[in-house]
């Protein structure tokens, strides 16, 4: 029995041992094909193949981890300056499987405050196909190539980046120049700073418009409403809207829609639309702008407020309206460059 036992072990051993010799040959011999093969590659080959590979891993980092964009205009002033470049953390909120679609569920919803990344809603599309194209070079190019520009060359700004200011069930309006916002449950107005001292925020907001500034654009909106009207407006009046086309003039005295503020515009409407109301109360258009400015706008379940840093410059949902969550595309995570403005995006 116990010779049975010894001659079974000495067979699994020999078998073991040929097992372990045919695969170190085999081995061996794929090493040997492998080299033999690549010195028969040709070297052009060989470097497209390696600028394949590096063109499919930063896609799909770019994709589905962080992706890469720059700052074209000063709207995050001083939170971003323009050309700044940043990485985007597209995992937390859910990166699309497909640039444009298919966007999946992340591990979050946007929060107040985040500075997000989102498809603007004046895009204009060139069609699918060249969305994607222009989304691969841009990815790959990491932000230094976008060939999606308008018949004038300048960049079409297909993303934006702001900051999440109202969000999801939120009442939101300005108040000269200055946010407002009423949250869910809660029967009172509280301004932005107050909120931002209730919830711990220290986001900066840069103003270019002294607070002094708006009797003046009282003035000029209810001159406007007046004039609107067939309606003679005060002196007062005239001078206010005769000094605000002389500031909304570019460098070649001819009026720029470029040069008119987005908080100005407001201040002028909500009294223009408030004077009219009040000369045609049964106008139901004046009647619900005025509800509209005077009370806010409230943001729908499914979408959030974003709004630039820079509030009297900045082209955001005050424009555009609220911007649905499916189209937020990911958070600021860190400025790489340049250099001297090296940190995390807060």
């Amino acid at each position: 029995m116990a010779n049975s036992t010894e001659m079974t072990w000495q067979q699994w051993e020999k078998t073991v041992q040929a097992a372990t010799e045919r695969y170190l040959t085999w081995r061996k011999r794929r090493k040997i094909a492998r080299r033999e093969k690549q010195k028969k590659k040709n070297p052009i080959v060989d470097w497209l193949d390696a600028i394949g590979s590096a063109v499919v891993i930063v896609l799909l980092i770019n994709q589905y981890l962080l992706q890469a964009y720059q700052i074209p205009s000063p709207s995050m002033v001083p939170s971003l300056l323009v050309g700044d470049r940043i990485f985007v953390n597209k995992l937390v909120y859910g990166p699309e499987l497909i640039p444009g679609m298919l966007k999946v569920p992340g591990f979050r919803a946007p929060s107040r405050a985040d500075v997000i990344i989102f498809e603007s809603p004046e895009y204009i599309s060139s069609g699918p196909l060249k969305d994607i194209l222009q989304r691969v070079i841009y990815m790959v190019t990491l932000s230094i190539v976008d060939i999606d520009r308008d018949e004038y060359g300048q960049p079409k700004h297909h993303f934006l980046i702001k900051r999440a200011i109202g969000m999801p069930g939120d009442r939101i309006r300005m108040r000269d120049g200055n946010v407002e916002l009423r949250t869910p449950g809660e029967a009172d107005w509280k301004t932005e700073a107050q909120l931002k001292a209730d919830l711990g925020f220290t986001y900066p907001n840069t103003r270019t418009l002294d607070p002094a500034e708006y009797p003046f654009f009282r003035s000029a909106g209810e001159g406007f409403a007046l004039e609107l009207a067939n309606l003679s407006s005060t002196e007062e009046q005239k001078k206010a809207i005769a000094r605000y086309f002389v500031m909304n003039r570019d460098s070649s005295g001819s009026l720029s829609l470029e040069a008119f503020k987005l908080s100005d515009e407001i201040a002028i409407e909500l009294w223009k639309n408030r004077t009219r109301w009040a000369l045609e109360p049964y106008s139901a258009a004046y009647r619900e702008t005025w509800r509209v400015l005077e009370e806010g706008q409230r943001i729908p379940d499914d979408r959030l407020f974003p709004m630039g840093d820079n509030r009297d410059n900045s082209r955001d949902a005050r424009y555009f309206g609220a911007v649905r969550l499916s189209k937020v595309l990911g958070k600021g995570l860190l400025r790489y460059w340049p250099l001297t403005r090296f940190g995390a995006v807060r």
